[in-house]
């Protein structure tokens, strides 16, 4: 499906394996490897390891890549290309968590939401109310 080990660990929920090889590009790659390869990258399916998290309902995950994102990624950034980035088939985290029933998982994205979306990114795209 495209995954490398980074989505391979977010699929799997491995918390342990996902802080080793973020510990490892911290010493061997650059800020923009970090971001592209690991953050930022996508699956054939349109998803980030973020995505598969939500996927998988591995909040411990969610939380991790959450943390390190704000280390490397921009404000914009973070709202585009987590909380608002849209899979191949036009849903993001949060409907994918809604269509897993995933309730934990959505709280934890609403939570973050809140602290860095606007009511209009919300309402503009259809965060609560998604729409095919």
């Amino acid at each position: 499906m495209g995954m490398n080990a980074w989505h391979i660990a977010a699929y799997r929920g491995n918390v342990d394996v996902m802080q080793k090889i973020w510990e490892w590009a911290k010493e061997r790659l650059t800020t923009e490897e970090i971001k592209n390869e690991m953050l930022l990258r996508t699956d054939r399916e349109g998803m980030n390891a973020w995505h598969i998290a939500a996927y998988r309902g591995n909040v411990n995950v969610m939380q991790k890549i959450w943390e390190w994102a704000k280390e490397i990624l921009t404000t914009e950034e973070i709202k585009n290309e987590m909380l608002l980035h849209t899979d191949r088939e036009g849903m993001n985290a949060w409907h994918i968590a809604a269509y897993r029933g995933n309730v934990d998982v959505m709280q934890k994205i609403w939570e973050w939401a809140k602290e860095r979306l606007t009511t209009e990114e919300i309402k503009k795209r259809n965060y609560i109310m998604h729409r095919r």
